[in-house]
């Protein structure tokens, strides 16, 4: 192994234990002795779609394939970053070149379908997940991928057993405990431990089965962080919530959020949209008066015009890490139209990534800020929760704060791409996940102005008639 071809593995652990930096300085320590070293540039150009950089990515790959055009993974990654970069047909004759340099390449058949799915065309996305299973049949992505798009067109008898090939994928969460999963057995004086198995937005939304279960007379566990019980603890149906850090008492079956949903639904026929906890309340998670009472008077005791604006919650980031980030994220300043209607007033709701957009934004004077101690006390999202609970409506793309805004029955307008997560169909304005939550959904891929519009119009026909509000 030659020198050059040292510092490149070298570098390959370092990207891989996530030290980006050093990685690149390896990378390009090589580059700077051996330009035309096309490894090196993949390399980077890997480092660089990692760093979201993908017109970078997609350069350093073209450098590569003009030193050596044939290189499949260097088509297949420049493929994946004009992907990213909304270059549809560019990135189709690159995953095409690569399965004909390469005709088994799992990866290209992958991009290759995700390529169509993402760009609305379904069934030209399923065609190429289904040639990959040819060649590869046991593949896990490939099912689970499938069974997301089967989900995703409301074919649940396809769509959750090949959405169960999940668990093959290494890092899925499972409890320690001796207890068997829960196939649908009888619940009848049973224990069962329940848990989340992705993020947080997920767990307000299917923390729902709790109640399910109880219905059939289990006795309800949750495994959950500490610093969610405080919230969590308002669901119905639970009866003990245990620290995810703490040992497991003796349960007879445990099961993830989602997999009560496909078990149900394997014995019923239906999905369990729990429609029942919103009947006579306006949701099935809420906080205490006290705390809902204390966020009102804030709200209240700010300088404010005569008559009391609509007050919307603005929410526009998810976690960027996400591999469909780019598609449900928007830029803060997509939602300019909506601050510029008399008689709303825009409440930040972003915390964490992409609330710098807010320093930056042209209309940052029109958004209210919250204090920094929000949720810093009585556990994650219980003030956001009292928060929400005092706003007239919330404006949010798919994030956590959109299933909790819809858990506690606050009117939300639910910003989705032109492909949106499986939970959300692929078409109608509502879901019978959240009532008081409307679907507004981008007709032509990457273009949110449309969705945006349509909010701005139903904000100028519900604000108050008369104000004289300062910006």
């Amino acid at each position: 192994m030659s020198n050059h071809q040292l510092v490149l593995q070298q570098g390959w652990q370092y990207h891989q234990a996530g030290n980006l930096d050093q990685a690149e300085d390896c990378y390009r320590q090589v580059l700077a002795a051996s330009p035309k070293d096309a490894d090196a540039l993949v390399f980077l150009g890997i480092l660089q779609f990692d760093r979201r950089e993908f017109e970078a990515s997609a350069d350093s790959y073209r450098q590569a394939l003009r030193i050596r055009s044939e290189y499949p993974i260097a088509l297949n990654n420049l493929g994946n970053s004009l992907r990213m970069l909304g270059r549809v047909d560019e990135a189709e004759e690159c995953f095409v070149e690569a399965l004909n340099q390469q005709p088994h390449y799992l990866s290209a058949f992958k991009n290759r379908g995700t390529l169509w799915i993402w760009a609305g065309e379904i069934e030209r996305g399923l065609h190429w997940y289904q040639e990959g299973l040819k060649h590869h049949p046991n593949e896990v992505e490939l099912h689970r991928n499938l069974g997301v798009i089967h989900l995703l067109q409301g074919d649940y008898d396809i769509g959750w057993p090949e959405y169960r090939w999940r668990w093959k994928i290494p890092g899925m969460y499972r409890p320690d405990t001796p207890a068997p999963g829960w196939a649908g057995e009888s619940l009848e004086n049973k224990t069962i431990l329940i848990y989340p198995e992705q993020g947080f937005g997920d767990a307000i939304q299917f923390i729902r089965v709790a109640n399910e279960l109880k219905k059939r007379g289990a006795t309800v566990y949750l495994q959950s962080k500490q610093r969610f019980a405080a919230l969590f603890c308002s669901a119905p149906g639970i009866d003990r919530i245990m620290n995810l850090d703490l040992p497991l008492p003796y349960v007879d079956y445990h099961a993830s959020f989602i997999e009560v949903i496909d078990r149900l639904y394997q014995s019923t026929g239906e999905i369990a949209w729990g429609t029942d906890l919103f009947d006579g309340q306006p949701g099935y998670l809420s906080v205490s008066d006290a705390l809902i009472e204390y966020w009102s008077q804030w709200l209240d005791n700010r300088p404010q015009s005569a008559i009391k604006p609509l007050r919307v919650g603005i929410n526009w980031q998810g976690n960027p890490n996400h591999h469909a980030d780019v598609y449900r994220s928007i830029p803060l300043e997509t939602m300019a139209p909506l601050a510029q209607i008399d008689g709303v007033e825009l409440i930040n709701l972003q915390f964490g990534y992409g609330s710098e957009q807010l320093a930056q934004s042209q209309f940052s004077n029109a958004v209210t800020r919250l204090p920094e101690h929000v949720d810093t006390d009585g556990g994650a999202f219980t003030d956001t929760a009292a928060i929400l609970r005092n706003l007239d409506m919330v404006v949010t793309t798919d994030t956590a704060v959109a299933h909790l805004a819809g858990a506690l029955g606050t009117a939300t307008r639910l910003l989705l791409g032109k492909v949106p997560d499986w939970r959300w169909l692929r078409e109608g304005s509502q879901t019978l996940w959240y009532p008081s939550m409307q679907l507004v959904r981008q007709s032509q891929l990457g273009t949110w102005q449309e969705p945006i519009d349509q909010i701005a119009t139903q904000l100028r026909e519900t604000r108050p008639r008369s104000s004289s509000r300062k910006v």
